[in-house]
Parts: C-alpha cells; structure tokens; sequence
C-alpha cells in the first residue's frame, strides 16, 4: 500500500515531459546527422545509436536520482565540489580540443565534458550553504561571500578551457540560486557587476580571430557570408524555409552538407525546417512546462535546501534553452550551447536526466510530506523563494 502511494505521489509531469523531450531528440538527431555520419564515413545511424547508449546511462541515473532523498547530497557535497575541481584540473592536461576548447576527456570509446557536471554539483552547493545561512543571509561578508570562492575557483577552471558558453551559464545559474537565497539586490547587483567585469576581462584575454568572428557574426552575418556569419545564414535558410509546418521529417536540405553542427546546437534549426514553426513551438513549450513547473515545486517546497535546488534546476533548463535558441536566431553570439534534452551529447543529456530526477524527488518529498500533515491545512509555510522575496521587500523598506 504504501508503495502505490508513493508511486501516485510522483510528479507525473516532470516523469513524462523530458522522457518524450529526449525521445524526439533521438529521432531528430537520427535524422539531422545522417549525411554528417556518411562525410565522417560512419554508418548513418552512428550518432542516433550513441545517443541511445547515452540515453540508457541517463535513464538509470533518472531513477536512481528519483529514489535518493535529495537532502543525502548534503552529506557528499564535499566529494562533489572536490571531484568536480578534480576533474576540470584533468581536463586541463589530458583533455581532447574541439572547436577551440579542451573541454572533454576520452573514456573509452566516449568523451566526457566535466563542465556540463559543473552546473549541477554548482547548483548543489549553493542550494547547501545558503539554505544554512538563511539567519544572516542579509550580512554579505558572512552569509553571501563564502561560497563564492568555490563557483569562482570552478569558473576560472572553466575559463581556463576555455569555454566562455558554459562559464557564462554556471554564472547565470549561480545568480539565480544566489538571488533566490534572500540576498539584498543590492548585493546582488554588486556580484552580477563584479561577474560581468570578470567574465568581459577573462574574454579578452582568450580573444582570437575564430572568436572574434564568432560574435561579430552573430550580428552581421551577410557581411561574413563565409566566415564567421556563415553557420547563422544557414540556420536563417533552415528557419525560413521550414515555414509554419515544415518541409517534413526527414526532409530537410540544410542538414546535407550546409550546417556543420545540425545534431548539436543548431539541432532546432534542423527542426524548424522539418517540422516548421509547429514543431518549435511544441518543444519550446515542453521546455517550458519543465521550468515552470520547477519554480512551481520551489515555491511549496518547505526546505530551503530543496526550493533552492528546484530553482537552480529549473534556471539550468530555461537559461541553456534561451542561450541555444539565441545563438540560432541571431540574438545571441554562437558559443556552443546545447539545447537540452534534444541536441546530441551524453554528458549534457546524462545531466539533464538526472536534474530531472531530483526534481521529481523533490516534489515526492513535498506530496509526500503533505499527505502526512494532520495540522491545520491552511497553516501557510512559505518557501525560501517566497522568504526571498519578503527578506528582499524588507531590506528595501529599511533602506
């Protein structure tokens, strides 16, 4: 009996929305790679079959993340961060350069990208020690100031890569979580401040001509048709020719040759072509359901320690989602940033699935534990992210 009702209590939403998500992948990578895999003289399944390895690595990591009360993290966050800081140090000596990043290590016949690992094991510190802190998050040198020497040892080793897409996300991320503690905003603008400067100054000192093509290509692509505006024309053709229900699956021309990246971070373009703005809108809104149903979760959620992981979590979907769908727009410079759940990558994918397993045990901790009560029902509990606000609100007032 007891089993049933733990099983009802799952949040069915956030168990079905990335299972379908990551299945669509599949069939989009399967066929947004085919020509890519013939030009790399590989079966035409090759990448298709690797993700679905990937995919079953994830799944397990889903359920056993789905099962583990989320709190024992807090007992192994020192074995994270140090793992994390260990992993990012190999990186460094041992790791495999692609597209001007030594950003993954080789096990086996598969690579690794320890920053994608960053962004959660980030999102579980900052969750730990703000959710101790919550009596002076308010005094800066004492509440805010002593996590951020690890996110900035963790940002520098990224840096150092150098990756400028996923340091930017990791600090995105951490201000989300930061913000959502109870700090003073103006606290938190002094740290977005500081962060923007460090990260511009770290920019510079990386520059070179492929970057540099990169970002002005972003805006001015038809002035570098076959440089660095090259690879966001295609993507504007893909767009524009998909329409509003596309050209069907499998049908698509930009994947044969003309976009060099289709299954990864320009996955959605090939999208737009084969299955039109319907299809965009439909994972857009897939995505978005898992956001906003985190913050949902984050907002019930009694633990501190749970609503900031929720929050982090669902800023870690909605942040790499928007930079993605950017960069293939023309918004935003193209940094290399997947789109989760769907473009190819294990190490992206196999952290997507597991955030989605904590998650999900969030919200059975919160189900759960409202099943229990045998209080007053109407007793309100508020949440760290409701208590941020009104700590926020405070601290305006005294001002």
């Amino acid at each position: 009996m007891k089993q049933r009702q733990k099983w009802k209590s799952f949040d069915f939403t956030l168990l079905i929305t990335p299972l379908l998500l990551v299945c669509f992948g599949i069939v989009m990578i399967y066929s947004a790679s085919m020509v890519v895999s013939i030009m790399d003289n590989k079966p035409s399944n090759y990448y298709m079959l690797r993700q679905l390895i990937w995919f079953g690595i994830s799944l397990v990591g889903f359920a056993i993340c789905c099962v583990i009360p989320y709190r024992h993290y807090q007992k192994i966050m020192k074995f994270i961060i140090f793992g994390l800081i260990g992993l990012l140090v190999a990186v460094l000596f041992v790791g495999i350069e692609a597209h001007g990043a030594k950003s993954w290590l080789l096990i086996g016949k598969f690579t690794l990208q320890p920053s994608e690992f960053v962004k959660l094991g980030l999102i579980m510190y900052l969750a730990s020690i703000y959710s101790k802190k919550q009596n002076y998050i308010t005094d800066f040198s004492k509440g805010v100031l002593p996590p951020l020497v690890i996110t900035g040892i963790l940002l520098g080793l990224i840096g150092m890569q150098p990756d400028i897409g996923t340091g930017a996300i990791v600090f995105l991320i951490a201000c989300s979580v930061i913000f959502s503690s109870g700090i003073k905003f103006k606290h938190l603008f002094l740290l977005v401040f500081v962060g923007i400067g460090l990260l511009g100054l770290a920019a510079t000192q990386m520059v070179n001509d492929e970057r540099i093509s990169r970002f002005t290509g972003a805006y001015q692509p038809f002035e570098q048709p076959d440089d660095g505006g090259y690879q966001l024309i295609q993507s504007y053709v893909a767009i524009g020719t998909g329409g509003i229900v596309g050209e069907g699956l499998g049908s698509g021309v930009q994947k044969m040759g003309y976009l060099t990246q289709p299954h990864t971070d320009f996955i959605m373009a090939v999208v737009a072509e084969e299955l039109g703005f319907v299809g965009v809108i439909i994972i857009i809104g897939m995505l978005a359901i898992i956001v906003l149903r985190g913050i949902y979760i984050a907002r019930i959620c009694e633990d501190s320690f749970g609503s900031l992981l929720a929050i982090g979590i669902s800023s870690m979907v909605g942040i790499q989602t928007f930079i993605n769908l950017g960069a293939i727009s023309g918004l935003l410079p193209i940094t290399g940033v997947p789109l989760p759940f769907i473009s190819y990558g294990g190490s992206s994918l196999l952290v997507s699935m597991i955030s989605m397993g904590i998650l999900n045990n969030i919200a059975l901790n919160v189900k759960l534990k409202e099943q229990k009560v045998v209080t007053d029902p109407q007793i309100d509990r508020p949440s760290v992210y409701t208590r941020s606000y009104q700590s926020n609100e405070q601290n305006l007032w005294h001002k």
